[in-house]
């Protein structure tokens, strides 16, 4: 065939699939031409549908957004992962042709413009003329490059054909137990590049008629450890999306092509204007700055790691939100550290999904939720940081690590708006590092290699707000709806005995209202000769603080007591442990004999343990609010009583306690008085103007005297950041060429 036949043959098969006789590349160019030039999205300048018929606008909504939850609620019980089934780790989302966001279901709503951003690159990059985009069409991603968070977030999406055009796109997303990096965990930690990521799957097609491609199916099962689980979640996530183009296609059998158009433009539009409406509403306009902090100890990992690698590392996420008079809302991380050889740099695409997982649940919980928020809010990510790097080998399969800790800013920010508009019963103290997320792999009790994810981590404490205590171990900022799992149900895919679930003391931040408490497991490897197991969190830093004077929840560890006698104590029916919940007094050290190695690595590699090796992992708990000697001192004793404080730490309170010979507690009214009075003047005594401690402090900061992770972080800020570096000069009065760590 000739050159000209072939060309005129592509002419002839590529065909517009957009409205109007228009490729999707056209459209996508038109829609962000008219939102440039009019501020409205597709220019919509009337709400027709709502303001002349808002049952009808209404009814419509709901028909989709039920159809995208009954396909949800559906679609997870196809699934065979604890992960999707106990937890609810998956989410369906409507898109318009463009990739733009209408409705999604309930689930991890950090995805919502995530897949937005995807199928953008696929509209961009022209897949409508390679590889072609069809009825039956399945494309699947998990590149975070493209339109994602880590790898282990994959996605799909179904194109929805009416009459020949493309109307929507159906898509969902699934956590993965296992993407089949080396590591033998569904997110690998101390990885250098991207190479050592695992399976990548970049916006390709991979099925046709709706059925999957063979050679797609045959990689898929050969590329993970957990082949059975892919499976099962790539037919629960396109089961999902069939459910959904039925839903759309039956509604425009109702209503009409041009009413289900007209409206899918309508809602985003509607969605914008709501979003800048609770700005204008629910903030006040200004400047709000929370910075954010989380430790990567990888100088422990000397010789399994390149020595460029193996270094500790703060990373800093220096949030910035301004909030204009006419409810313009812009986050900037300006200043935010360089990427960096670990598992823990991020992409735009994944900003947007901590973006999304926080407003969700802040300024736009109860609203219609759609891209029309996005569209009404800018984002700065300066390139070379972590949080978008120069560098595309990096690796980016743990990127949720610091976008966690990162957004805490973002709702510190949101709350100050809240109590200073006087919606009180808003504001949160943030939400808890969802940590410590246990890992695992290796040959497992049913003789094959796997690794596995244990999801509980969706389940820690939540911070504390303007009148409540938080609530103990029921949700993560990531999906509000999750679940802690049946211990059965992790007990059949994890090589593992659950020893004991308890509430842990001391992990919710004191204050006037306490952080929720997090809670610990313990757990006994079990039937599996070996298993290499990981900690996730923060360990030497508090990712952020309290609110109004509340303390942070408690930082993590890492503790394992191994080359136990545990299995001579089950033979002889012995005590064993079922506890910990004091770390400065262990249960499991005084209760099983063996090696105790305890730190505070918490991001580390690979960690072998035998059967019969206990591991103890600490969920977190939320962040305090306010200031803990206004605490009620009933709250002080019931919180004794009901163990969420160990009996030393009631005294920061000035609650002076006694306990009784059955383990009750009671407080002294007239002593805490007295013991509350002299606490204040103490506090007065060593109190000083924040002139005066910034005067004591320049010194150190201009000599830079802090620890060397502290003084590379703030290098990497200036070196990255001009506009940064100049307002922290002028913060603390340094002279105008000043640069951290250069010798005086």
């Amino acid at each position: 065939m000739t050159k000209t036949n072939v060309a005129s043959n592509r002419q002839i098969q590529a065909a517009p699939i957009g409205w109007d006789d228009r490729t999707l590349a056209e459209m996508l160019a038109e829609s962000e031409r008219i939102f440039t030039d009019t501020g409205r999205y597709w220019g919509v300048e009337r709400l027709s549908i709502k303001e002349d018929d808002p049952i009808l606008y209404e009814k419509i909504w709901s028909r989709l957004r039920g159809g995208l939850v009954a396909a949800r609620e559906t679609a997870l019980n196809i699934s065979a992962s604890p992960i999707v089934r106990e937890i609810g780790e998956l989410c369906f989302s409507l898109y318009t042709p463009e990739g733009d966001s209408i409705t999604l279901s309930t689930g991890i709503m950090a995805h919502v413009h995530t897949m937005s951003m995807a199928i953008k690159h696929m509209v961009r990059t022209e897949y409508e003329e390679n590889p072609g985009i069809a009825h039956g069409d399945i494309f699947i991603n998990n590149d975070p490059q493209l339109g994602d968070v880590h790898n282990a977030d994959v996605q799909e999406f179904l194109p929805i054909f009416w009459e020949g055009e493309l109307v929507a796109w159906a898509a969902g997303v699934t956590h993965e137990i296992d993407i089949g990096a080396p590591q033998p965990c569904g997110m690998p930690i101390g990885t250098v590049t991207r190479y050592e990521d695992g399976f990548i799957l970049s916006c390709e097609k991979v099925g046709r008629d709706d059925q999957l491609d063979k050679d797609y199916e045959r990689r898929s099962e050969s590329a993970t450890r957990m082949p059975f689980h892919w499976v099962l979640d790539e037919k629960c996530r396109i089961s999902g999306c069939q459910m959904i183009r039925a839903t759309v296609l039956r509604l425009i059998e109702d209503q009409g092509i041009d009413m289900f158009k007209s409206f899918i433009r309508e809602v985003i539009e509607d969605t914008r204007q709501a979003f800048v409406r609770h700005i204008k509403d629910m903030m006040v306009p200004g400047v709000y700055r929370a910075p954010s902090f989380m430790d990567v100890p990888h100088a422990g990992d000397k010789g399994a790691m390149p020595d460029y690698a193996a270094v500790d590392t703060l990373m800093h996420c220096p949030l910035k939100l301004t909030i204009g008079e006419q409810g313009s809302f812009n986050i900037d991380l300006e200043g935010a550290s360089k990427w960096g050889y670990h598992s823990f740099n991020c992409t735009p695409a994944g900003l947007q999904g901590g973006l999304w997982v926080a407003l969700c649940q802040t300024l736009i919980p109860n609203d219609k939720v759609n891209d029309g928020a996005y569209l009404a809010t800018t984002f700065t990510t300066p390139h070379g940081s972590w949080a978008d790097p120069d560098n595309l080998s990096v690796s980016n399969t743990f990127a949720w690590a610091f976008l966690i800790p990162c957004f805490t800013g973002l709702v510190h920010s949101i709350s100050r708006g809240f109590t200073g508009r006087g919606y009180l019963e808003e504001v949160l103290a943030a939400y808890p590092y969802t940590g410590n997320l246990a890992q695992g792999g290796g040959v497992n009790h049913h003789g094959q290699e796997s690794s596995w994810t244990n999801f509980e981590v969706s389940s820690c404490g939540i911070s504390a707000r303007w009148a409540w205590d938080g609530e103990t171990g029921c949700a993560a900022v990531w999906n509000p709806e999750g679940d802690m799992g049946d211990v059965e149900a992790w007990e059949i895919i994890q090589p593992v005995l659950y020893l004991g679930r308890n509430i842990r003391p001391n992990t919710g931040g004191l204050g006037k209202r306490r952080g929720g408490s997090g809670f610990e497991t313990l757990l006994a490897i079990y039937g599996a000769t070996n298993q290499v197991m990981f900690n996730a969190g923060n360990g030497h830093v508090f990712s952020t603080s309290g609110l109004f004077g509340g303390y942070p929840g408690a930082s993590g560890y890492r503790h394992s007591i191994k080359n136990t006698d545990l299995a001579d104590r089950f033979k002889n029916k012995e005590i064993y442990p079922t506890h910990d919940q004091d770390s400065g007094n262990s249960q499991i050290v005084e209760t099983v004999n063996g090696t105790s190695e305890r730190d505070r690595r918490c991001w580390h590699l690979p960690n072998p343990h035998q059967e019969y090796d206990v591991y103890l992992s600490i969920l977190s708990g939320g962040h305090g609010l306010g200031d803990l000697l206004e605490r009620d001192p009933a709250h002080v004793i019931a919180d004794l009583n009901e163990g969420y404080v160990l009996p030393a730490f009631a005294g920061a309170h000035g609650v002076v306690t006694a306990e009784d010979e059955e383990g009750n507690w009671s407080c002294d009214g007239h002593s805490t008085e007295q013991r509350r009075a002299e606490l204040r003047e103490q506090r007065l005594a060593l109190s000083m103007s924040v002139d005066e401690w910034m005067e004591g402090q320049r010194s150190r900061v201009e000599a830079m005297d802090f620890a060397e992770p502290v003084v590379r972080m703030y290098r990497e800020s200036a070196d990255l950041s001009t506009p940064w570096i100049s307002e922290f000069r002028e913060f603390w009065d340094l002279p105008a060429q000043w640069m951290p760590g250069d010798s005086p």
